[in-house]
């Protein structure tokens, strides 16, 4: 069998000292990403990591942090990158649900993860801390275990080309589950991948959102698969990341809606005092985008909007490109070439177009859930895959996400979708942020109301808010109720904690709908 070389071994001989990763004031080239990597590679392999095994990570954002992953990759290990924000239990889960065999942390949370050991049971893991700091008894200095070994590539067992993953889901309906890819991605979809988003070497890509959200870390991949350079944001910045975008010419992005939202409420003066001209494509995903965000950001961008529909389960299913997005509002796009579309009643006929259905996908992307054989069956369909997304087509073939299947309201028996009335108090001038629930009612089973936090300096009440969707929502739709917060719960991809949210609402009723 023909040895094919590590990705990172190519550019370092192509390129040695074109820069792979920015961070600050530090840059890492790409012969020394190489060496650094193998080093890693070779330290864990010391710890007794072998080919398969899971090794979990929580970092934010940063060159150290991005060394252990590369340094996996060519272990033949798979990565889990944890939230960072997870605790005590809820990281302990993470860790014994993936069975992984060591624990990676930066700095910021050797002693979140040293808190978490009270709550694993049987054998604990190996625990490393990356990057500058001095760890507890027990752990082992990665940066120590690494000096002393010769950057030479390790002898891995199998290819590593595109490396395992195991991404855990956001766990907004319950416990996160690990969306498991043992042989990784196929290389010819990772390649569409890079054709549809026509990302080349010469792009600077900036990295704002927090690396364990499957998109953030797949978008720096991809840069670094190709050859241009990632400038990392260890902790997202609305003002810092134009600054960012001034000084290294960032020409791609990933963000979810939120984080574009935050650069968007900035001053029009603060905007302004930064050049933002280099970038050619800041790419959403991860949550529903506000069509009224997407008009602001496109008056002062120009249209270098993309967007994507997908999961962390199934990869890219809905691609939407820059110059439909004012024409198409509301619409995730049209499925790029490979991925099957089917929507679904609840009987599991087709929907005409027009018509709300259940989305199942079918491609080379689908992740099985590790170790949840029967989550992962309640999930597939004839080998098509439904993360539980609600969705219609109209005849142009355009895509439309209604909602999450889970967070619909059924009112007096009709199905109504949050989405699009949070799309329509999006709209409102005074709307910061919305979320649109169904809370209990005697009489219709569920009633919609509204959570709004409002602009700074602005008012609105609830009957012009009310008022607002009337004439723009058909009648039922519209708003029963609205309470005014300072702030809805949102995790770090931008998506709404509804569960959270429905929760004060349900409780002492004994029941959920």
């Amino acid at each position: 069998m023909t040895e094919v070389p590590d990705i990172l071994t190519v550019h370092a001989a192509n390129h040695p000292d074109k820069p792979a990763l920015i961070c600050g004031e530090d840059t890492l080239t790409y012969r020394a990403y190489d060496e650094s990597s193998n080093r890693a590679a070779r330290a864990l392999a010391g710890l007794g990591v072998q080919p398969g095994d899971r090794v979990a990570v929580m970092s934010y954002n940063s060159i150290a942090g991005s060394v252990v992953s590369a340094g996996l990759r060519k272990a033949g290990a798979v990565g889990v990158p944890v939230n960072f924000r997870l605790r005590g239990a809820e990281l302990a889960y993470i860790v014994q649900d993936s069975g992984a065999r060591v624990v990676c942390a930066g700095p910021e949370f050797v002693e979140h993860v040293e808190a978490a050991r009270q709550h694993v049971e049987g054998d604990e893991p190996a625990l490393v801390a990356i990057g500058e700091s001095a760890p507890p008894a027990g752990w082992v200095r990665l940066d120590d275990a690494m000096a002393a070994l010769p950057p030479d590539p390790p002898e891995t067992a199998e290819d590593t080309s595109t490396g395992a993953a195991m991404i855990y889901t956001s766990g907004t309906t319950g416990h996160p589950k690990g969306a498991y890819r043992p042989n990784g991605i196929d290389p010819a979809s990772v390649l569409q991948v890079i054709q549809l988003f026509g990302l080349g070497e010469d792009d600077v890509h900036l990295m704002g959102g927090p690396g364990y959200h499957s998109a953030v870390g797949v978008f720096g991949a991809l840069t670094v698969l190709i050859g241009g350079t990632v400038v990392l944001m260890p902790r997202f910045d609305a003002e810092h990341a134009l600054a960012l975008v001034e000084r290294h010419r960032v020409s791609t992005t990933f963000m979810p809606p939120i984080l574009l939202q935050r650069i968007m409420d900035l001053p029009e003066a603060v905007r302004d005092h930064y050049d933002a001209s280099s970038l050619r494509a800041v790419i959403l995903g991860a949550a529903p985008c506000p069509h009224s965000l997407k008009e602001r950001a496109t008056a002062y961008l120009g249209e270098v909007l993309w967007e994507f529909y997908g999961a962390t389960e199934t990869g890219f299913n809905l691609i939407l490109r820059p110059e439909d997005q004012l024409r198409k509002p509301g619409s995730a796009g049209t499925p790029p070439e490979g991925q099957e579309i089917l929507l679904l009643d609840d009987l599991g006929e087709p929907v005409p177009d027009g018509e709300p259905g259940e989305l199942w996908v079918r491609n080379s992307w689908l992740a099985a859930y590790y170790n949840k054989p029967d989550a992962t069956a309640r999930s597939m369909r004839d080998g098509f895959f439904s993360v539980g997304d609600i969705a219609y087509r109209d005849a142009d073939g355009f895509y439309y996400i209604c909602d999450r299947k889970i967070d619909m309201i059924i009112s007096g028996g009709v199905n109504i979708y949050p989405a699009e009335i949070e799309d329509c108090l999006h709209a409102h001038p005074a709307v910061r942020d919305v979320a649109v629930i169904g809370v209990p009612d005697d009489q219709w089973g569920e009633s919609v109301k509204a959570i709004v936090a409002l602009q700074p300096d602005t008012s609105a009440t609830e009957t012009e808010l009310v008022d607002w969707c009337r004439g723009r929502l058909a009648d039922y739709k519209r708003p029963r109720s609205v309470d005014f917060v300072t702030e809805l719960p949102r995790d770090q991809a931008g998506k709404l904690l509804k569960r959270t949210i429905r929760e004060p609402y349900w409780a002492g009723t004994g029941r959920r709908i």
